[in-house]
């Protein structure tokens, strides 16, 4: 395969997500959509004999609407199947079908940014996105735990992405006492109800970790949180030792839990997450805001001074929404000027006002053009 027609056939993560959301809008009350999925190394000739074999089956089909369908989804794919003769490296997804109210017909062959792990064939009443969905936001993944002595929050962080995967609570007794009961003894009761408690944690982390590890997604685990409780709920020993192994040895003091603690706990490793794309944006954003509160020139926002700033190749960053009408041609024209380009991920708290006061569209000067 030649090098420019396997770049045409790559798509990357953010057009993914486009690909996955329009798919995910195509229903059939038939089975009538066909998905194929053709891992790396898997021979086209094999991919064609087994499409004819589905095509002559499908003779067999009595609804001839329904017959029509297939046997039309199935010869889009070998039509653009044939015009490809090596699998990409990370092989092949192959999307098509019809809309059988409207007639609209849709055929994508595409090769994505990750490897598609396995080979698969269905024609069914939707199209089967869940191997690319994995794929959107990238591989790496960071397990986040926050965590004190009756309280602990654990998430990942995925791409631009921070998610909860479980809040837990829990129920230590204050210092006082009632009397009858030596301080020794009560303070015993109460550290056996924290050691319970961290053992809760760590059973979580396993269970929301160990699959991830497994998958070979999770690349290491930041722990944060206030005071000695995170040293101490390390020194437990209760947390898996695979997943002991790939703990950050540093710990990071977190004042909050939930989302805002996953937050802080991420800001707070920046440099332990240099490159990271949650990071990244995070500083662009706050890097605009600045500039916007000291009203310096530096700040810009708005279609027609964003593409004066790029023409003038005066635009160091730039941060859009996914969804802005002119995300794609924007990043384009400012990634060959040098701009950084950011897409905007609702994971950050300014994302919705981003979006809504600026119409997703901000970004930093190298310097004052006004």
């Amino acid at each position: 395969m030649s090098a420019d027609l396997e770049k045409r056939l790559t798509v990357d993560r953010r057009i993914l997500k486009r690909i996955i959301k329009e798919l995910k809008k195509w229903k059939a009350p038939a089975t009538v959509l066909l998905s194929l999925y053709i891992p790396p190394g898997r021979p086209i000739s094999d991919v064609l004999n087994l499409l004819r074999q589905e095509h002559a089956i499908t003779d067999n089909i009595k609804l001839k609407r329904t017959r029509d369908a297939v046997q039309r989804a199935l010869a889009a794919a070998m039509d653009r199947l044939s015009s490809i003769p090596k699998v990409p490296k990370n092989g092949l997804a192959v999307f098509c079908g019809e809309n059988m109210e409207t007639k609209d017909f849709i055929c994508l062959v595409f090769s994505p940014p990750d490897p598609v792990p396995v080979f698969y064939y269905r024609t069914d009443k939707w199209f089967h996105t869940e191997f690319l969905e994995e794929m959107v936001e990238g591989n790496e993944v960071y397990g986040l735990v926050v965590v004190e002595r009756d309280e602990a929050t654990i998430g990942i962080l995925k791409g631009t992405r921070i998610q909860v995967l479980e809040e837990i609570e829990g129920y230590v007794p204050g210092k006082h006492h009632k009397g009858g009961q030596s301080q020794r003894r009560f303070d015993r009761q109460i550290e056996q109800f924290v050691r319970g408690f961290y053992k809760q944690v760590a059973d979580a982390m396993n269970k929301h970790f160990l699959p991830l590890l497994e998958k070979g997604v999770l690349k290491a685990i930041l722990v944060g949180g206030p005071g000695y409780a995170k040293q101490d709920f390390l020194e437990t020993g209760f947390i898996d030792y695979r997943l002991r192994k790939i703990i950050v040895p540093r710990l990071f003091d977190v004042a909050y839990q939930g989302e805002t603690g996953l937050r802080e706990l991420v800001m707070r490793a920046e440099d332990v997450l240099t490159k990271q794309k949650y990071v990244e944006l995070v500083k662009a954003v706050e890097e605009f805001k600045i500039h916007l509160a000291k009203d310096d020139g530096l700040a810009v926002y708005g279609p027609r001074e964003i593409k004066a700033a790029l023409e003038m190749g005066a635009l160091k960053t730039l941060i859009i929404d996914e969804e802005h009408p002119e995300a794609d041609k924007l990043a384009e024209e400012a990634e060959k000027r040098g701009t950084k380009v950011y897409f905007l991920s609702d994971g950050i708290p300014e994302a919705e006002w981003i979006k809504k006061t600026f119409k997703g569209l901000v970004g930093v000067l190298r310097y004052r053009i006004y």
